[in-house]
């Protein structure tokens, strides 16, 4: 695909009609960056509007290898062009899908609490094809109460990793706990496509070793229905225990 193309269909999906401007918030998040350990993970500060990076965290250049200012001069374009072009159109329908999700379903005084998560693959500074799993949450949002300026968390994986292009939608509740209300896979089914959103919430709070107990009162949900949903976890996905459950979890290298 086009940049040109990706350009218009990216454009289409985040059309705003607002400019925003950097918080005090956003500010400080640039500050701490001077503070933290480097990594295998970086943000960046995203502006769908301009298609411009209003920010990148130092370890950016440490995870991929590429050029803080080149990427900031050239932005959004520069960043599309080292995508796997096999993952092109899958990214393009996510970032469609979730807009549209979120417009249609999340209310507005929702949406300042939503966080997304996609991934695709990425040509690193040394020519060699990357996992990013890309965490974002928005700061910012228009007249229409669309994102469009979002705090972007990049987790960079070994290319032997084996992932699925899927998106997640997710809502942190008053709990403080993230419930998922949003998820698709766009290549072949995966191993738990099978399992509810609540269902997918459980088993990564199980595989975060907290306790039906610690669970239910995370979800504002009973014990008694962790428990339910646990054992139809295990029967969906024909494992005996919640052990062996983590481990195939694990071991399936997709994004919950």
């Amino acid at each position: 695909m086009k940049i040109t193309n990706i350009k218009s269909t990216y454009k289409e999906i985040f059309q705003s009609y607002d400019m925003p401007a950097l918080e005090e918030h956003i500010e400080k998040i640039i500050e701490l960056d001077a503070y933290l350990p480097y990594s295998s993970t970086f943000f960046c500060v995203t502006n769908t509007q301009n298609l411009s990076f209003e920010y990148i965290s130092k370890n950016m250049t440490a995870c991929i290898g590429l050029d803080a200012t080149l990427l900031k001069a050239e932005g959004m374009r520069y960043f599309w062009s080292r995508i796997h072009p096999e993952d092109l159109d899958n990214w393009l329908t996510a970032l469609k899908d979730l807009m549209a999700f979120t417009l249609s379903e999340i209310p507005l005084e929702e949406r300042n609490r939503m966080t997304y998560t996609w991934n695709y693959r990425l040509m690193n500074g040394e020519g060699k094809y990357v996992n990013i799993v890309q965490n974002t949450s928005p700061l910012k949002f228009d007249f229409n109460d669309k994102p469009i300026v979002g705090l972007a968390h990049y987790t960079v994986l070994d290319p032997k990793v084996k992932l699925e292009v899927s998106a997640t939608a997710k809502l942190l509740n008053e709990q403080n706990a993230y419930e998922t209300k949003y998820f698709n896979n766009y290549n072949q089914k995966l191993l738990a496509d099978g399992l509810s959103n609540r269902e997918r919430d459980i088993v990564r709070l199980l595989i975060l070793k907290y306790s039906s107990k610690v669970i239910a009162e995370k979800l504002s949900i009973s014990p008694n229905t962790v428990d339910t949903h646990r054992r139809n976890i295990l029967k969906k996905l024909n494992v005996t225990s919640t052990g062996e459950l983590i481990g195939m979890m694990k071991a399936s290298k997709f994004v919950i």
